[in-house]
Order: C-alpha cells, then sequence, then structure tokens
C-alpha cells in the first residue's frame, strides 16, 4: 500500500512524501479501512507550516478527513463489520463529555491520518456514514462539519428564526451556513467577491455583506438585524476581525471562536466594545465522536450536500494541497484515493 508521509516543515513539493508499506493487520480492537477519499482542512496548512498549537508526530501520515470501507476487524470488534462505511473521529480517544489533556491525540498530527491507501483505526475512532454520501462528500465531515456543528449546537443552542452571521466561505463557514438554515435560522454571511456572494445566496444565505465595500461591516450586520445583532456569529477567521464580530453580536449572543493559530497576535478587543454588550465568547475545537455521530444522523436526515471545491487523485495530492493552500477554493479540496 502506498501512504504520503510529513518530513518537516514546508511546503508539499519538499514536505509530503509517497511510500510504500505492508498493508497492516488490525489489532484485537482495531479496524482496517480501504481508504477511499481524504479531505484537507485548515489546520493541516498549519501543521504543514509548523504553526498549528500541537506539535506533530515525525513521519505522520496526514489528514484527519477521511472516509472508507472496512475490509477487516479485529477479533474482539463489536461496533463494526467489514463492509461498513466509516469516517474517523478528529479526536480519535475523545468519545463524548468534555475534552481533556489526556486525550490530545488527533489523526494526521500525532496518530496516522488518513491520507493513504489502507488505515488502521480503533473500532472507537470510527463513526458510520450512511450509503446516501458519496466516499468523496462522507470524507469532508469529521473536521469542518463538525466544527460547525459544535459552534450552533454547543451553546445556549440555537431556536428556529435565530440570526447566525458566518464569515467567508470556508468550509467551516459553508456547514454553518447549511446547518444553520436546516435548524430554521437566518443566516448572514461575509466576503469579498461577487461571485462567492452569488454562490452563498444559491445555498441559502439570506443576507451578504462584501466586507471589502463595508470594511466595518459590522455596523450593516447589526442594521440587517433591526439593531439588534446576529444571535450566533462563527468566527474563523481570528484577531484581524474579532472586535468586528462581537460588535456584531447581539447584547446576549455568542461568539463562537473558532479561527486562529499559534503564531498570530494577541487576540484583543477595545474596552468599548465589550463594555456594551452582554454577549459571550466559547471556543470551539472541532468536537468529540459523538459529536461526529450526531452530525452524521443531522447530515443525513436533513439531505445537505457537502459542497465539494475539487477532487485530486491521490497521485496528485501535493496539487491537492498546493490548490488549498492558494486561498482560492469554494467548498471542499478532497483526494480520490480509491
Amino acid at each position: 500500500m502506498r501512504s504520503y508521509h510529513l518530513t518537516g516543515a514546508g511546503e508539499p513539493e519538499q514536505s509530503l512524501r509517497l511510500r510504500e508499506h505492508p498493508i497492516p493487520e488490525p489489532g484485537p480492537t482495531g479496524l482496517l479501512v480501504r481508504v477511499r477519499a481524504a479531505a484537507l482542512n485548515r489546520r493541516d496548512e498549519l501543521i504543514l507550516h509548523d504553526r498549528y498549537p500541537l506539535p506533530s508526530r515525525p513521519e505522520v501520515v496526514p489528514l484527519s478527513d477521511g472516509a472508507g470501507e472496512v475490509v477487516a476487524v479485529g477479533a474482539r470488534v463489536t461496533r463494526f463489520r467489514v463492509g461498513d462505511r466509516v469516517v474517523g473521529s478528529y479526536w480519535p480517544r475523545w468519545t463524548g463529555g468534555r475534552l481533556s489533556t489526556h486525550l490530545y491525540d488527533q489523526l494526521g498530527n500525532t496518530v496516522d491520518g488518513m491520507l493513504t491507501e489502507y488505515a488502521v483505526l480503533d473500532q472507537e475512532w470510527a463513526v458510520g456514514v450512511p450509503d446516501s454520501l458519496s466516499w468523496t462528500e462522507a470524507a469532508t465531515l469529521p473536521c469542518a462539519a463538525v466544527t460547525a456543528w459544535t459552534s450552533l449546537t454547543g451553546g445556549r443552542g440555537l431556536r428556529p428564526g435565530g440570526t447566525v452571521l458566518t464569515l467567508g466561505s470556508g468550509g467551516v463557514s459553508l456547514f454553518a451556513l447549511q446547518l444553520a438554515k436546516a435548524m430554521g435560522c437566518r443566516v448572514i454571511c461575509t466576503t469579498s467577491a461577487p461571485e462567492k456572494a452569488e454562490r452563498l445566496l444559491a445555498l441559502g444565505a439570506d443576507e451578504v455583506i462584501d466586507y471589502r465595500v463595508e470594511p466595518e461591516w459590522s455596523g450593516r450586520a447589526r442594521e440587517l438585524t433591526g439593531g439588534e445583532g446576529a444571535d450566533l456569529v462563527v468566527e474563523t477567521v481570528g484577531p484581524a476581525t474579532f472586535e468586528q464580530s462581537m460588535r456584531s453580536a447581539g447584547l446576549h449572543g455568542e461568539v463562537v471562536f473558532v479561527g486562529g493559530s499559534a503564531v498570530e497576535p494577541e487576540l484583543r478587543i477595545a474596552t468599548a466594545t465589550y463594555a456594551r454588550t452582554m454577549a459571550t465568547v466559547r471556543r470551539v475545537f472541532v468536537g468529540s465522536r459523538a459529536d461526529l455521530a450526531d452530525l452524521v444522523r443531522a447530515v443525513a436526515v436533513t439531505g445537505i450536500r457537502p459542497v465539494i471545491d475539487s477532487v485530486f487523485p491521490f497521485e496528485q495530492a501535493r496539487e491537492a494541497y498546493r490548490h488549498y493552500l492558494s486561498g482560492g477554493s469554494f467548498g471542499k479540496v478532497v483526494i480520490a484515493i480509491g
């Protein structure tokens, strides 16, 4: 079998190496998964450039997101059987409840990920996916989709008719738009490109703000909500937009902070901005296996189709990385494996 490995910080052409290995055997509670597709996320860019908060294991197989078919199981496996379709959980040992430091393993970072023809996952690391999703679609769920799901559901809880504000057209923002609309919410999006605005509207956005035309876009967000502000802001950018996100939130709203990296400057907010609001800030770091299972059920029931920007063959994984790094994608960049 073939697997890609990260050999150090740098660019895809130098750091991503394809190697041959024997097909592994699953342990007593393990699943041997024939990986069919894997998907890129922003954290994979951060890991590649050594800007991620958690250090990576040397020579790790990258990518947390991947979907495949179980082709062999260990003797003590009870949760799955041969032929099942599965994805791996971003935090494999965080099955539910609160995240704690002793659970700090991640697929594609501290343990081998999904950019490989065969992966071994413990049965507790996996979640089944429905036949209604293609391999390409299923592969996009573990990181961005779960992050969007926990952003929307992990706080006070959104109600139909509530207003959600999303930033840009990255994977988390697109999933948040789709999921919030399925929950009966109004969604306002920001973007800088007219063509992306049209696509956001086609996905269900109620309003789109061009932040190049209106750099102080919080004023427009409040105007669109009758001066009340958004019930929930999904903040996926970081320090550069955090002030505007806080100003966009309603009096008792929430700003869910998803963006940021280990080397970005301080996260600051003007005292006057915070003094005039009762809004809370909630940090989200993807979610547990239970959150992934809930997200998969929600996608299956609502019929949401993940937005796919492009699909690259396994042999062109470096080109997939390069396309993702260009920043021009709208939707998920996926690598088809088999």
